[in-house]
């Protein structure tokens, strides 16, 4: 082994693949064809520098000879040195090697230890069926499994030269098997009920990673841990100190689409850790045998994941013979030389913001679920606007920011009430929708709005109608606006796909628009062609109010956006943007498909603009696909920055460009941009 093993270092690498070995035990000769020197030398050569392997996949197979645990060794395994040899042979080449151990998803344990399984409060084994084709059922971490689980990672920590421990699906589930009931009982908690239930899952989840943390640390003082869920928000800092880092598990075609990424790292990449982006090589998910993402998809995922300010991590599958596929490495390998010479204008980089979105810490999502419509709403419109942002919660110093979004729907607890008040009396600004800010029937800020006593119902149901969506839009009404809110509009009705909450502005409160009403909610007494009645003029409740520091927007806009996208909601929302912020950081004079990010290199003194411009299509029913590049020319880019700039140089190709810098305005052109462009700007 030399002394360049990375594994000595805390240093983020930038280009690390996540090798998938999930075998199945009928499968022979596994392993016949590893080579470890043209292992390493494919990995090398295609510009990786980590590579996590595996110990234990998700079938229960272990890929190296136990001594503790003989019976899991993978049956057809032909090289019992398997994970030994792997990270011998990437460390002799500088490459670190993390373990990975699944966790929650095991299926020879589950077969042998039916005990160790998570149960529904019906008895079900959680998570899998008898005959489903799978290995998902869930087990559970109170059990005898942990003792079995901390005695295999010893074994892996004893054998071997470990860089880090990748501890694959470790999420809270709904338990209601014996120990857990027995232990909730102990605990004065009622296992019946099932918010009870989810606060004993929370807890018992976030102790299994102190507790593993500890564990490991007994073996290896160094070595990198990570839990992976395939989902990162809020509920990760009661367990955050043990991870040593974040890995954003995001797919786009394995069911987290291409907003799901870009929401979860503007959020983790501020809860002080390191963090990675991991996509995937495959044109759809995990166990995607002999496929290939297009060049252009995989492009965009990486160089997104460097302007968004995180490692990279392109996910592949060991096939069982256990030779790598050398037309992969061919195409990971034109992305991450591209990489290597874009990091140095990414290391330490620290994202430059000007607005945070507040998320619903009372929505908790696991999983490629994990993302509701409202955040889905205001991040494609806030990224399409060229808006620096952030996703925040309660924990979140709010100072940092010119304003603050409340998408639609969040509940604010005490804690964020009062930060919010400090944030509003210091001169932030507030943006709100819906019911946001919303308690008992009365907002807890002073939005300039109260609610009318009297909301729209379902004649059916008695249900309000406010914040649902309707076959044909049954509910729709209309929204006229004026001045300000008009910029980019006719001064015509627009259709509000979705009732918003009926309310008046309040004394103080600034009406910017109203709602109007259709001639009749459309039922099968009333209709009036296909859709929604048309409009009247006649007014029903006020749609947008304005105060000294805040807007209300009375529709849930941003879900409506992320459910339909109607350009004029955006628009009005924009509108609202500009009038509380004055001077947006970015705008340029680009297509809405650019995508910007803004970052701070400190030690370097310079900020560094990403341009990406790759457009996923609906190509297929099942996924958004990328497969062309289309080049934009020109392209006018004006940042608004308090820096005394000293240069603008194209980079990596150190290509200095003209620049006029004027009242705190600093303006250039890039020539070119071919789905990703970085430019340096220096200051003193």
């Amino acid at each position: 082994m030399t002394d360049n093993n990375p594994c000595k270092k805390n240093d983020l690498a930038y280009r690390q693949i996540h090798l998938d070995f999930h075998t199945s035990e009928h499968i022979g000769s596994v392993g016949q064809l590893f080579d470890g020197e043209q292992f390493a030398r494919t990995l090398f050569d295609s510009g990786v520098n980590s590579v996590t392997c595996f110990a234990r996949c998700h079938h229960g197979m272990l890929y190296f000879d136990s001594k503790k645990f003989p019976e899991r060794v993978h049956p057809g395994l032909r090289n019992k040195n398997l994970l030994k040899e792997q990270i011998q042979a990437c460390h002799q080449h500088g490459i670190r090697v993390p373990v990975y151990i699944t966790v929650q998803w095991d299926y020879y344990t589950a077969m042998h230890h039916p005990e160790w399984l998570c149960m529904n409060e019906d008895g079900s084994i959680s998570g899998w069926k008898p005959y489903q084709a799978g290995f998902y059922a869930n087990l559970c971490v109170n059990t005898g499994y942990l003792d079995f689980l901390k005695q295999q990672t010893a074994e892996v920590l004893e054998m071997f030269d470990v860089d880090g421990i990748f501890f694959d699906i470790v999420k809270t589930v709904d338990c209601s098997c014996t120990t857990c009931r027995k232990i909730m009982t102990d605990l004065g908690l009622e296992p019946s009920d099932k918010e009870q239930r989810m606060k004993f899952a929370d807890i018992s989840i976030n102790r299994f990673k102190q507790e593993m943390t500890s564990f490991v640390r007994e073996y290896n003082k160094d070595c990198s841990v990570f839990y992976n869920t395939g989902h990162v928000d809020h509920t990760i800092r009661n367990s955050l100190d043990a991870y040593t880092h974040l890995e954003l598990e995001s797919l786009p075609g394995g069911g987290w689409g291409y907003i799901h990424f870009p929401i979860t790292m503007r959020y983790a990449r501020n809860l002080g850790k390191d963090c990675i982006g991991m996509t995937g090589k495959f044109h759809t998910t995990w166990g995607d045998f002999h496929s290939f993402k297009n060049l252009p998809a995989l492009q965009f995922e990486v160089f997104h994941m460097l302007a968004l300010n995180a490692g990279c991590s392109i996910g592949d599958q060991l096939e069982p013979d256990g030779k790598l596929s050398q037309p992969v490495y061919d195409l990971i390998g034109k992305v991450y030389h591209s990489v290597a010479e874009k990091e140095p204008w990414c290391v330490n980089a620290k994202a430059v913001t000007e607005i945070g979105v507040l998320v619903n810490e009372g929505h908790v999502g696991h999983g490629q679920g994990g993302i509701d419509a409202p955040s889905v709403g205001v991040a494609k419109m806030l990224q399409e606007g060229s808006y620096q942002f952030d996703f925040i919660d309660s924990n979140t110093d709010f100072s940092k920011y010119n304003l603050i979004i409340l998408p639609d729907a969040v509940a604010l607890n005490e804690k964020m009430q009062k930060a919010l008040q400090t944030y509003l009396d210091k001169g932030g600004k507030i943006l709100a929708s819906y019911r946001s800010g919303l308690s008992r029937g009365q907002f807890v800020s002073d939005f300039g709005v109260s609610v009318l006593p009297d909301q729209t119902t379902d004649p059916v149901t008695k249900e309000e109608v406010s914040g649902k969506a309707y076959a044909h839009n049954a509910y729709a009404d209309y929204i006229l606006p004026q001045e300000a809110m008009a910029r980019g509009l006719d001064s015509v009705h627009y259709v509000m796909y979705i009732k918003g909450l009926q309310v008046k502005a309040t004394k103080g409160g600034n009406v910017l628009a109203k709602t109007y009403r259709s001639y009749f909610n459309r039922d099968y007494k009333h209709f009036c062609s296909h859709n929604q009645t048309p409009a009247t003029d006649q007014v029903e409740y006020d749609a947008i109010v304005q105060t000294k520091n805040t807007i209300y927007y009375a529709h849930p806009v941003f879900s409506i956006y992320a459910k339909k996208a109607p350009l004029w909601c955006k628009k009005m929302v924009f509108n609202g943007i500009d009038l509380l912020l004055g001077k947006k950081l970015i705008t340029h004079n680009g297509p809405s498909t650019v995508i910007t990010t803004l970052n701070d290199q400190e030690n370097e003194k310079r900020l560094v603009l990403h341009v990406l411009h790759y457009i996923p299509e609906r190509r297929c029913s099942d996924m958004d696909i990328i497969e062309d590049v289309i080049p934009l020319y020109h392209l006018n880019v004006k940042i608004v920055t308090e820096r005394h700039i000293t240069d603008v140089v194209l980079v990596p190709e150190g290509k200095k460009t003209d620049y006029i810098y004027k009242g705190n305005t600093l303006e250039f052109t890039i020539p070119y941009v071919s789905g990703h462009s970085m430019v340096e700007i220096d200051y003193e």
